[in-house]
């Protein structure tokens, strides 16, 4: 299993697609995140994964995992693992499934159902 700095630099290092302001905001929630300003980084990167963006769904799944800028959850990070991993992203369905193996059957489930509301919802209040 990669270590979790190699997961984090993985997600850092791909590039952002779309609109200049949203590498901005991704460029602005990497910065916050790097001198420890968890909450910032993850209101930057929260309307990003909210638009869709894979990479920033990957690390607001991390940051719930690792309780940084929002209260540990292993429910709500499986969730978005899942979704990024819907979209491609192999290194969000490797971290879910490596996750899977510390939660409940039950919490699995509450996830990937959390997972399909979201989507089913285009990705709109998505949060708990």
């Amino acid at each position: 299993m990669k270590n979790k700095l190699s997961i984090l630099t993985s997600f850092s290092a791909r590039t952002v697609g779309g609109q200049a302001s949203s590498a901005q905001d991704w460029r602005k929630g990497w910065e916050a995140y790097n001198i420890g300003d968890y909450k910032t980084a993850f209101e930057e990167w929260r309307p990003l994964a909210e638009q869709g963006n894979a990479r920033a769904q990957g690390m607001v799944a991390f940051m719930y995992e690792h309780g940084k800028g929002v209260p540990q959850d292993f429910v709500s990070t499986h969730m978005w693992y899942n979704i990024a991993a819907s979209q491609g992203e192999t290194l969000a369905a490797k971290s879910r499934d490596d996750l899977a193996e510390q939660m409940t059957s039950a919490q699995i489930a509450e996830a990937q159902r959390m997972a399909r509301d979201c989507v089913a919802k285009n990705l709109k209040d998505c949060w708990l």
